[in-house]
């Protein structure tokens, strides 16, 4: 049977088809959805989301260390979360087959970086894989699993944002059982004193020298002769773009396993074509290795290093031409109206933000999340953002250089919860521990947001569905060491600016917990009975409205403005942002 996928939905059918048994992840756009699609197979597979990447790998590898076959998935920036365990995991090698996913995200759609993580499995001394289609993400993550076992080595598997999210077709296979493999206490083997790893590291060595032989003749890397006047050496979804714009014009080498490359195919093929470029995203990973076997090719000099690639650069960089594009494309793009990318209608952010902006001469760090947008107009309320967890240790560095500089600089660090559990406890640890004195505010939306609605610690449900413990964020916040901790309704403006105004006086760090629901989450019995969550719409009433325009200011999307303000009522909630911040009592609930 044929199926549409994408490359996510193919991978998890992939590890369901190899005899999968245990996987884990920290949800993360572009890879989120392979373990939401693992889970239809919980029948078969464990599947678990972690609290973050670091702690994802550290269970595949205990996983695979007891015997089973495992697979652990992230982004590309949660890979630098997860280093520490994989790389001393490469020295080890396995028992049950391991592969981890590594979702790159070329041209950051949503993420705060476009590092290239093929380098992770050179530096690692890891095997690595790259499926240029949905079929492919399928068939090899099979093959990644054969390989990790008879080689004895972790492989990554790399895939970028459009493998992850474009469908192609795929053509559906039985599950084939596979044995967990009986685990033996074996110290020199997974036991990492510095006396076993140092005979590991060359017994690694002699495992990556049979994976280059492996990889000249393994069946994911592939020749396609056309035209020999040019030859291509490509993989993952470049390989894609390149057969868009060359076509049978050129030959090519398609490389699906990229670590060890197949240097041996690489200069027979090179041998067969007048001129070799090289076509690959982001950075000249293969490049750099084949001009140091010393083969001449065209890359980087002409093909850019930054941004997503697709054929219009492929063909203006190498054929100083433009593909062919669709009639009238262009002039439906003149007529698209840009939208920037703003909290939804209702979120519980906005009043907090709202509050917080009203606040002037702090510095506010902030995290990763939705909430993320709370720097953007007209809230301007959020100045920094670095990476998963970082905010309150920004902070907390930033108020000790104010301080050690005899500045008077208050600090605000905005953290959402399943951030907060991520990395977010260490960092409040720290500030706890080094007498901070800044103020934390943990957005507790009961969901883990931006990535799709992905249960956490603190939600009460497991991926698979099942009941859980709900991690108690003020007991923590307590048992860390913070003593002033204050949750708080985040629509209630109020509220709102009283508890950050009152945290700010105070010479001790605070803590401060918006609890309300995300607006968009599916309500659990728990919502329903704690927030009620059954909220009546609002209006302007038009006679009372002076168009003096402040509530736009909470850049709610459901608020425009012509003559007076207006409320779409598809778009409002029912929030009451609007309707607290109008002096005019012109905003108020419909049918009232």
């Amino acid at each position: 049977m044929k199926k549409l996928l994408t490359g996510n939905e193919a991978i998890a059918r992939g590890f369901y088809e190899a005899g999968g048994h245990i996987a884990a992840a920290y949800p993360g756009t572009p890879s989120t959805e392979i373990l939401e699609n693992v889970e239809q197979y919980k029948n078969d597979i464990y599947c678990e989301w972690a609290p973050n990447e670091k702690v994802a790998m550290e269970v595949g590898i205990g996983a695979s260390i007891a015997g089973s076959r495992t697979l652990v998935a992230m982004k590309h920036v949660g890979l630098n979360v997860a280093a520490d365990p994989i790389m001393t995991y490469a020295y080890l090698g396995v028992n049950g087959g391991f592969v981890f996913i590594s979702a790159d995200d070329p041209g950051m759609h949503s993420s705060q970086n476009e590092q290239d993580n093929r380098y992770f499995a050179k530096f690692g001394k890891m095997a690595m894989v790259e499926p240029t289609d949905s079929q492919e993400a399928k068939d090899f993550v099979k093959e990644a699993l054969e390989v990790s076992e008879k080689y004895d080595i972790p492989v990554l598997f790399r895939v970028t944002t459009r493998i992850c999210h474009s469908k192609t077709m795929v053509e559906l296979g039985e599950r084939v059982e596979v044995a967990k493999k009986p685990y033996e206490k074996n110290v020199s083997k997974f036991l990492a004193a510095p006396a076993h790893a140092k005979v590991l590291h060359h017994t690694l060595e002699e495992r990556l020298a049979k994976l280059e032989e492996y990889s000249n003749n393994s069946p994911l890397n592939t020749v396609e002769y056309g035209d020999k006047k040019i030859g291509i050496v490509t993989s993952g979804i470049a390989y894609q773009y390149a057969k868009e714009v060359f076509g049978d014009s050129a030959s090519y080498l398609k490389i699906g396993f990229t670590h060890p490359l197949p240097f041996k195919m690489i200069e027979d093929f090179a041998k067969e074509v007048d001129t070799l470029y090289v076509i690959e995203e982001l950075e000249p990973y293969m490049e750099e290795q084949i001009r140091a076997r010393g083969i001449a090719c065209i890359g980087k000099d002409k093909i850019p290093n930054v941004e997503e690639l697709n054929p219009d650069i492929i063909a203006k960089a190498l054929l100083g031409k433009e593909i062919v594009k669709m009639d009238g494309v262009d002039e439906l793009k003149k007529d698209v109206i840009k939208r920037p990318p703003t909290l939804c209608a209702g979120c519980p952010h906005r009043g907090l933000f709202f509050a917080l902006s009203k606040i002037k001469d702090v510095m506010v760090t902030g995290d990763i999340g939705c909430y993320t947008l709370g720097f953007t107009q007209p809230l301007n309320a959020m100045d920094t953002c670095v990476c998963m967890g970082g905010s309150i240790s920004t902070g907390h560095g930033a108020a000790k250089a104010f301080a050690h500089a005899g500045e008077e600089k208050k600090i605000v660090s905005v953290i959402g919860d399943s951030t907060f559990f991520h990395t977010g406890v260490n960092s409040l640890m720290d500030v706890a521990y080094n007498k901070g004195n800044t103020v934390t505010i943990i957005l507790d939306n009961r969901i883990t947001g931006m990535t799709g609605h992905q249960q956490n610690p603190g939600t009460g449900f497991t991926l698979m569905g099942e009941d859980a413990k709900q991690i108690d964020i003020p007991a923590l916040v307590k048992a860390i060491g913070i003593d002033d901790v204050t949750t708080i309704n985040p629509l209630d403006l109020k509220e709102a600016e009283t508890a950050i105004r009152t945290a700010l006086d105070k010479d001790e760090p605070s803590v401060i917990i918006t609890r309300w629901p995300c607006v968009l989450k599916k309500f659990s019995q728990q919502d329903k009975d704690e927030f009620g969550c059954e909220m009546k719409k609002y209006e302007v009433k038009e006679d009372k409205c002076k168009s003096c325009k402040l509530c736009l200011k909470t850049g709610c999307p459901a608020l425009s403005f012509d003559k007076v303000a207006k409320i779409d009522p598809d778009m409002c909630v029912g929030c009451s942002v609007c309707a607290q911040v109008c002096p005019f009592d012109a905003i108020e609930r419909k049918g009232e």
